[in-house]
């Protein structure tokens, strides 16, 4: 197979980073904060645990997205396609004279897929709400605008998946090239003026976190994960480019800028902690807010599309396996065939981004509903993932299993401490992710009946 061209590599990594990055690139915007004012059990503000939930931001990234993701997991592909589902289907194939193994599989595989619909919801409410809230520091009298402007941008962007996501992604990864340069330089300009803030560096910062304040730390790791959200968006993407050009621009920029905004996060509210309530956009001098807001704007209108065109790539192999309805699937490129639209989706995922926001009304209020469906599936990934490396891989079952267990505690951590935002708004994606399971069960079965 021909290696592609250096221009065409760059290309396909600028392309990758206006598709797959967008949701973990927006983090910063509400992610940190969320730790500090969650309104169920923040953490204090002071420089220990400042300190601490940054050492822990560094290292979660570090582990589950560049070791989990993107070193391991990224290295399982079903014909191109990432995702639970290729992770299953991987699977199946060893699985043909064991009925009960490959009913469990399906099980997992469609649970997975429940969750990551689930999550494909709250993701661009979430996303967009938190930039477009900024309006409120240029002038109070705009709070008014915040839901139509968040609408209007929703429905722009819905309506642009028709042109398929190599046009889209052309489009949206330079917007995305001058946002992480943006979060890098804003870390940067408070990090010079506190470098202290640096020692969160040292993973000790986070043990002692995790082991001086009780309880607080497990219920803070419910707003901690908020800085992996996306990660899942990366492997279930990888069809649309493939994963070296994903891979490059995780570890040359995306990695780097991201952890210098945070550790910037940290310096300003080691300084001031009174500014709290809009930390991202007062990383900024006040005569920059209003052009930040407009590229927050832009840079979460793309965190949309990472989970809408992994939706896509999910729906389509969903159907292949007889998960879900024949549903009319376009291909948007002639070139790569992960490049899809699905029109059913896209106006099924429409309807109910719009809902939510109608619902929740703000970003404070959406962070609790956020969580639960991505590290549900996270952590069948985890599951699966120890699994294909024993049986295709051919690691040393003690090997993979303890490898994995790792990342198992890890994420079921973050899982048992998002399903506490239940009540507070939690109860929505799982609802959502409920109806998904129960209809392709449904779908399932009838495929399964058609071909007896």
């Amino acid at each position: 197979m021909t290696q592609p061209s250096n221009s065409k590599f760059y290309g396909l990594a600028l392309a990758a980073l206006g598709i797959v990055y967008g949701d973990i690139g927006t983090s910063p915007l509400y992610a940190f904060e969320q730790v500090f004012d969650n309104g169920l059990h923040s953490a204090p503000l002071n420089e220990a645990s400042i300190l601490g939930v940054l050492s822990l931001f560094f290292w979660a990234l570090v582990m589950v997205v560049t070791v989990k993701y993107v070193l391991v997991v990224m290295n399982a592909s079903h014909r191109g396609e990432g995702g639970v589902i290729s992770l299953m289907r991987l699977l199946l194939n060893n699985t043909e004279n064991k009925p009960f193994t490959r009913a469990c599989l399906m099980l997992a595989g469609i649970l997975g897929a429940a969750f990551f619909y689930g999550d494909g919801v709250i993701t661009p409410a979430i996303s967009v709400l938190s930039a477009v809230e900024g309006l409120e520091l240029v002038s109070p009298t705009l709070k008014d605008y915040v839901i139509p402007v968040a609408l209007l941008v929703l429905f722009l962007l819905f309506w642009s998946q028709r042109f398929g996501t190599g046009k889209i992604g052309k489009l949206f990864g330079p917007t995305m090239f001058i946002w992480f340069i943006l979060l890098a330089g804003l870390g940067l300009l408070n990090i010079v003026e506190n470098p202290h803030v640096l020692k969160a560096l040292n993973p000790m910062y986070a043990a002692a976190f995790v082991s001086e304040n009780g309880l607080l730390p497990f219920f803070a790791m419910g707003a901690v994960v908020l800085c992996l959200t996306g990660a899942e968006a990366l492997y279930a993407d990888m069809g649309h480019f493939g994963p070296k050009p994903i891979k490059f621009t995780w570890v040359s920029l995306v990695m780097p800028c991201l952890m210098l905004n945070y550790f910037g996060q940290g310096a300003l509210l080691l300084k001031s902690p009174e500014v709290l309530e809009n930390l991202f956009y007062m990383l900024a001098p006040s005569w920059l807010h209003t052009v930040l807001i407009i590229v927050a704007t832009l840079a979460t209108v793309i965190a949309s599309q990472a989970v809408i065109s992994g939706a896509f790539s999910i729906t389509k192999q969903s159907i292949e396996l007889g998960f879900l309805p024949k549903l009319r699937v376009i291909q948007t490129s002639e070139k790569d065939a992960g490049q899809i639209y699905v029109p059913a989706v896209n106006l099924l995922l429409a309807a109910m981004v719009i809902a939510v926001i109608l619902i929740f009304k703000n970003s404070s209020a959406l962070a609790g509903a956020y969580g639960i469906a991505v590290t549900g599936t996270m952590l069948i990934t985890d599951f699966l993932a120890i699994s294909v490396a024993i049986t295709i891989w051919r690691w040393h079952p003690w090997w993979a299993i303890s490898s994995g267990l790792f990342f198992i505690i890890v994420d079921l951590v973050f899982f048992t401490s998002n399903s506490l935002k239940f009540s507070d708004g939690g109860w929505f994606p799982l609802a959502l992710s409920l109806v998904v399971l129960t209809a392709m069960l449904i779908q399932l079965r009838k495929s399964v009946a058609s071909t007896n």
